[in-house]
């Protein structure tokens, strides 16, 4: 029983120490060089206010929308990706990712309403992934990413639509062996 129980409490622990460590991060996300950063100035544009007080009013940081002057728009999804990696029965590691969607200008408060949908959506890819040994080695190169940016596209195509998402961008993502 003692077995089972530790690695389920350092899964907990680990867990709450990666989001603490990412509400810390990105406590300073409402100052204007985090937001010049992503898009050329006079094309940045605060969150939408449409998507309604009581979807996210709990959270001290929305999901943000940056317009681009080509008529698409990102998407950033309010909460980072957590995926453990189990090997023989034990957590091994964790990988945390932060997932951005493009879509045509407009499409915000549609992503936003189908946010649940799509995490759920991106965890089934991203645990298949992990299971499949695409975090182990050298995940970040270009040839090991590839699978999964094109499982995180279909996956978002297949709950927003092709005419909606252009492309799901990966735009954080580390591993922390245990």
């Amino acid at each position: 029983m003692m077995r089972l129980l530790i690695p389920i409490i350092l899964l907990l622990v680990g867990l709450g120490g990666g989001v603490g460590a990412g509400l810390v991060m990105s406590g300073g996300s409402d100052n204007a060089a985090a937001d010049t950063e992503s898009a050329p100035e006079g094309e940045h544009a605060e969150g939408n206010d449409s998507h309604g007080d009581e979807e996210h009013a709990d959270e001290s940081d929305p999901p943000r929308v940056e317009q681009t002057g080509e008529g698409t728009e990102y998407v950033r999804l309010s909460n980072q990706f957590v995926v453990p990696i189990v090997r023989n029965g034990a957590v091994r590691s964790l990988v945390v990712l932060g997932l951005t969607i493009e879509v045509d200008t407009g499409q915000n408060s549609y992503v936003f309403n189908r946010e649940p949908r799509l995490r759920d959506g991106f965890l089934r890819v991203l645990f298949a992934h992990a299971n499949a040994g695409g975090f182990d080695g050298s995940f970040t190169e270009a040839a090991a990413m590839a699978p999964l940016r094109e499982a995180l596209n279909e996956a978002a195509v297949g709950i927003l639509g092709s005419g909606v998402v252009h492309e799901v961008l990966i735009t954080d993502i580390t591993r922390q062996d245990a």
